[in-house]
Formats: C-alpha cells, sequence, structure tokens
C-alpha cells in the first residue's frame, strides 16, 4: 500500500479526499474554533462549561477510536464510518444553540466525538488517494484546501450574525449545511483498495481490551509510542488553543473585540493555507519530522507573543500570533499524519490512527482541565494558562527529538492487509 498509487478512481477520489479536509475544517473552526467560544461568552457562561465538553468527549474518543480504525482493518472499508460520523455530527451541529444550555452541551458533546471518531478512518485514507512519493504534498494540500474551509466556516456564520441576523442557532445551522455539502464528495468518489487477509471483528465491549491491545501492538515497531507520546504533548497545546481557548484569551483577556479576533483569524487562516501547501515540499525534500519540529519552535514563538501581549499590555503583539501561529499550524497537520503513516505498519494503519486520535483527544483532556484550573480554580490569568500550553509544546519537541521517520522496510506480515 505504501508503494503503490492511488486506487480506483484516481485523482478524483484524491480530490474527494482533500475536499472533506475542507469540510471538516469548516466545522473545527466554525464552530468549535470561534462561534461557540462567541455564543458562550455572549451567554455569559463560564470557560469550564467548553471544558466539560472537550473533556468527556475526549474521555469517550479515547476507548472508540481504535475500536473503529481496528474495525475498519477488518472490514477493509472506511468510508461507510466516515459517512456515518459526518452525518451524525452535521445533526448535532444543526441542534445547537437550541434550547437549554444542556442541550447545546450534549449537541456539541455528539458532534465532536463523530468528528474525531470520523477523523481516524480519514486519516488512513490517506494512503489509498497518495504514493510514498507524493504523500506529503497530498497531505499538504488537504491542509491547506481544507483550510479554506476556515474561511467558509466564519463567513457562514458572519452571514447568519451580521447580515441575516438569525442568532447563533442560524449560524450554526448554515455552517452545519457547508459540512455536509463538503463531505459529500468522499462518499462516492474514494473508492479503497480491499483487504486480503480476514480477522475477527472487533467489538465494542472489547473497547477497553482493544486499547490496550493496540498500545502493545505499537511497542513493537520502532518510533510509534515515541512519537504518539511527543504528539500527545504539542495537541495538547494546539487543541486547547483552535477548541475555542484561543477565542476567549483574545476577546476576555486582551480585551479585544470580536472584529479584532475575526481579522487576526483570518490572518491566520491565510497563513495556515500556506503552511499546509508549502510543507508539502518540505516534507518530501526534508522528511517529516524535521518539518514537524521546526513548525513546533514555531509555535513556541506564537504562544510567547500571545502571553507577552497579556503581560505587558502591548495588544499589537497578538498580530504575531496570526501569521506564526497560522503557518505552524497548517503544516503540523500536513507533517505529523505522514509521520504516523511512515512508522505505522500497513496490516495495521487504521488501528495505529486510532492511538493517534487518542492522544489527541487525551491531550484535549488535558488541557482544558490545565486551562480551568488555572483560570476558574486558581483564579490567575489567562496568560498563565497560555504559558503552560507553551511547556507542553516545547517538551514535545524534545521527545519527537529521537524519532526516526525514515522509509521503512517492512515484512511480508505487515504488508498483509486485513480485510
Amino acid at each position: 500500500m505504501s508503494g503503490g498509487g492511488p486506487t480506483g478512481t484516481g485523482r478524483l477520489a484524491t480530490v474527494s479526499w482533500v475536499t472533506y479536509d475542507l469540510a471538516n475544517t469548516i466545522f473545527a473552526l466554525g464552530v468549535v474554533g470561534f462561534y461557540f467560544s462567541d455564543w458562550l461568552v455572549s451567554e455569559g457562561h463560564p470557560d469550564s462549561y467548553l471544558a466539560a465538553v472537550q473533556v468527556t468527549a475526549a474521555a469517550v474518543v479515547i476507548f472508540l477510536a481504535p475500536w473503529a480504525g481496528a474495525r475498519s482493518d477488518v472490514l477493509g472499508k472506511r468510508v461507510p464510518t466516515l459517512v456515518t460520523t459526518t452525518v451524525l455530527a452535521v445533526v448535532a451541529t444543526f441542534f445547537l444553540a437550541i434550547g437549554p444550555v444542556w442541550l447545546t452541551l450534549l449537541m456539541l458533546w455528539a458532534a465532536v466525538v463523530a468528528v474525531n471518531t470520523g477523523s481516524v478512518v480519514y486519516d488512513a485514507l490517506l494512503v489509498d488517494v497518495s504514493t510514498e512519493a507524493n504523500r506529503g504534498h497530498v497531505s499538504g494540500i488537504g491542509v491547506g484546501v481544507g483550510y479554506l474551509g476556515s474561511v467558509v466556516g466564519l463567513l457562514l456564520g458572519s452571514m447568519a450574525l451580521d447580515v441575516l441576523d438569525w442568532g447563533h442557532e442560524g449560524a450554526f445551522r448554515l455552517i452545519a449545511a457547508g459540512f455536509l455539502l463538503f463531505a459529500i464528495p468522499a462518499f462516492v468518489f474514494i473508492d479503497e483498495r480491499p483487504g486480503v487477509a480476514a480477522a475477527p471483528l472487533p467489538t465494542v465491549r472489547g473497547m477497553a481490551t482493544r486499547l490496550l491491545r493496540s498500545w502493545s501492538m505499537a511497542r513493537k515497531y520502532d518510533g510509534v509510542v515515541r512519537f504518539l507520546v511527543g504528539r500527545f504533548l504539542y495537541t495538547d497545546a494546539i487543541n486547547t488553543l483552535i477548541g475555542g481557548f484561543l477565542a476567549i484569551f483574545v476577546i476576555d483577556e486582551l480585551g479585544l473585540d470580536r472584529d479584532f479576533f475575526m481579522a487576526l483569524l483570518g490572518v491566520a487562516i491565510v497563513a495556515a493555507i500556506v503552511g499546509g501547501i508549502g510543507s508539502g515540499p518540505l516534507i518530501g525534500r526534508f522528511g517529516p519530522m524535521r518539518v514537524l519540529r521546526f513548525v513546533l519552535i514555531m509555535w513556541i514563538a506564537a504562544i510567547a507573543a500571545g502571553v507577552t501581549a497579556a503581560v505587558t499590555g502591548v495588544t499589537d503583539v497578538a498580530w504575531v500570533i496570526g501569521p506564526v501561529g497560522g503557518l505552524a499550524l497548517g503544516a503540523t497537520w500536513s507533517s505529523d499524519r505522514v509521520v504516523m503513516v511512515r512508522v505505522s505498519p500497513p496490516r495495521y494503519l487504521g488501528e495505529f490512527y486510532g492511538l493517534y486520535a487518542t492522544v489527541g483527544r487525551f491531550a484535549t483532556i488535558v488541557g482544558p482541565v490545565v486551562w480551568a484550573v488555572i483560570v476558574d480554580a486558581a483564579g490567575l490569568p489567562r496568560s498563565f494558562a497560555m504559558a503552560a500550553l507553551g511547556v507542553f509544546v516545547a517538551a514535545g519537541w524534545l521527545i519527537l527529538g529521537k524519532v526516526d521517520d525514515s522509509v521503512r522496510d517492512w515484512t511480508a506480515e505487515d504488508l498483509t492487509f486485513l480485510r
């Protein structure tokens, strides 16, 4: 698989995979990254509400993601799972901000669980729409084009709020429609490579056992566990920021309005598109790990700029977060999923991508909890919470220094794909 070309419909399958990245980002930044946080602030609810959703959703995904990935390995089909999780997320998003606050929190929780479970099989589909030679390029284009979804999500929300005066509930409904529209090509045009080796189908009841088995299996392959530990640390910071806490930091801590944040976010999105697409050739030339470690240094610089703006009161420094953080964001996702493909045997790709998603979600538990403890429990300024996220990124950078991302020479057993 790692050395072959795209299957089935070829270029159309690749374009459809890229388009799904756009759809997914409409939700990720349009809902979780901004408009839900904006709704939370406008309604006067505490930061801990968002933290509670992220933490409880992550707790479920930790067990659900490896099971979903392993199940897709055995079935030899990932698209049906992608369809199911996407539709669930779209429906849940449609009903946000309707009814009591607990219902909105429940709907966001369902959407976050569905999107992150679907991401496991979506990322694993990268090998079906790319070759070893162009995998970094395809991944980078997916991330770059995907961040156009941020623009779409922000425009849909702004149209509902500022033009049509539909309120936040209208914004969420438009975003849900956009998510579904751009997801449909992936459902139709990605033709997966069938598996050839039968295996027992994982059960829901055995999810905990499956999780332990997956980690035990990962230890047998050099670099997998170390990479996942490093990924936990840097995604702890990244997912916390893009999960809504950056919006809260800019608006409440720095005292800047929604228009400023929209402008800052616009700069970041453009930079993320450049970072995603531009990192593709760099990944091919220097390797995904070298690119990833470099962009983590950029993350540290962006976080430091935010802390400086809060401590000194020179809010213009916050503009650094946009271009630097945006470039780093696009390049991070372009490079780290290629690292995952490099270190994972094709036979267990879906299962190991489940672990990849698990550490990202576990990081989503730790990050918001750390933020909530620092801000809500200890009563410290949010600049302390931002600084803590910078420490996590730095620790991740150190751990990744010993991960070998060279192309593996897999055994015949590792190359025997399940069905």
